[in-house]
């Protein structure tokens, strides 16, 4: 049975702790200061009062309600907006919970459930008039109440209950607010993570030059492919010619294009497709090679010589002239609101003395391919890598 590999990205770890950290410690001391309220209250009140604790549940209530949105937003709809730029859905999404919010402000004032019935004249008596009292005195028209006892004007209407009053319009400036707070923070930590990465980037970049540098000068594939254009001079002149201008192409790429931050996706590919076919001459036909690309290439940018480090090791570790051997590549992009680059590399493993498959070797090539990632799309792209026991697998989806 194969071992999975997945991706795991650990570079930033620390600054997310660091922001939950400091959002358990603000809502902490926002659910206490309501506790030290009332023992201060309490302080300068006779012995013996009772806690008022349903006081305390009372606004433990409305708290819950800021801190149940608070949560979805900070987890669901923020990084909508901070990390994957989808305004449209999460400005549509902030909408719905505004909703939300408003409904259960409503339904849930600190004063009870809302009652608007229309007055009851059967529940209020009022008192004869005494009999000393002369008959020509007009007295003033007994008021009309509402059920919560407050009078209003006797004009004959009926006025609508008030639905959406002071506290909810606090309570949707403080929802705002602290909204916004939320976004300021993650903005601030997203800030702090591009400058951590392009930092590391500057750090790392004389250590990537010296990497190009020794895939640029590869001795032992420039010397396989010069013994193979020497021994097709005089077999096949034409096939040396095409070997010649094949390796060309490669070099060109890598010495004038290597050392680029991103190279358009169509000249990545093309690099591939050349160095797949330079392959291709070295090898019998015991080798069954395959290649599957997208005929439309849309106009978007990629590191450069990324892919090239899973496409030479399937030719260098699961390659044998010995025995049949396949490499299999498979890539594909999606297009949409977000695209991506799926990229398939499946090869055969060569077979030991015994005849068992040799393990498949983790050079440095593998972890400088996962390094630059790491530091270039953080936690955007996924690498799955199963080494199974006849054949080794390479998935990677990279946003584009």
């Amino acid at each position: 049975m194969g071992k999975l590999y997945t991706k795991g990205n650990n570079i930033f770890f620390r600054d997310s702790r660091k922001e939950t950290y400091l959002y358990l410690v603000l809502w902490l001391l926002l659910f206490l200061t309501p506790v030290l309220s009332i023992y201060l209250r309490l302080s300068h009140m006779p012995t013996g009062t009772a806690f008022p604790w349903d006081e305390l549940l009372m606004i433990w209530r409305q708290y819950a309600i800021f801190l149940a949105m608070f949560l979805v937003h900070n987890f669901l709809l923020a990084p909508l907006l901070v990390y994957r730029q989808r305004r449209t859905l999460y400005f549509s999404s902030l909408a719905v919970l505004l909703g939300l919010f408003m409904v259960l402000q409503c339904s849930n004032r600190p004063d009870g459930p809302m009652r608007h019935h229309a007055p009851d004249d059967r529940h209020v008596v009022f008192a004869e008039r005494p009999p000393h009292e002369p008959d020509g005195l007009e007295r003033p028209a007994p008021p009309d109440f509402h059920d919560n006892g407050r009078p209003h004007p006797r004009d004959g209407r009926q006025r609508p209950p008030v639905i959406f009053g002071e506290h909810e319009v606090v309570a949707i400036i403080i929802f705002i607010l602290m909204l916004g707070m939320n976004l300021g923070v993650k903005l601030y930590f997203r800030q702090r993570k591009d400058q951590e990465r392009m930092l590391q980037l500057e750090h790392d970049n004389l250590e990537q030059q010296l990497e190009y540098l020794k895939y640029q000068i590869n001795p032992h594939f420039l010397m396989n492919t010069l013994n193979n254009i020497h021994a097709l001079v005089d077999i096949d002149p034409e096939q040396a010619k095409e070997t010649i201008v094949e390796l060309s192409k490669i070099m060109r790429f890598v010495l004038y294009e290597g050392s680029k931050q991103k190279v358009p996706l169509r000249q990545e590919l093309m690099f591939l497709e050349n160095y797949i076919e330079l392959m291709k001459m070295r090898f019998t036909d015991q080798v069954t090679i395959t290649v599957n690309m997208p005929d439309m290439i849309p106009d978007r940018e990629i590191p450069p010589l990324l892919l090239i480090t899973f496409v030479e090791n399937a030719f260098k570790h699961g390659v044998s002239y010995q025995q049949q051997s396949f490499v299999a590549i498979d890539i594909s992009i999606t297009e949409g609101d977000d695209s991506f680059l799926h990229f398939k590399c499946m090869n055969s493993k060569k077979a030991k003395a015994d005849g068992t498959a040799s393990p498949a070797e983790h050079g440095v090539g593998l972890q400088n391919a996962r390094r630059r990632m790491d530091l270039l799309y953080g936690d955007r792209y996924t690498l799955d890598i199963n080494d199974a026991d006849n054949s080794y697998t390479v998935i990677l989806k990279l946003p584009l």
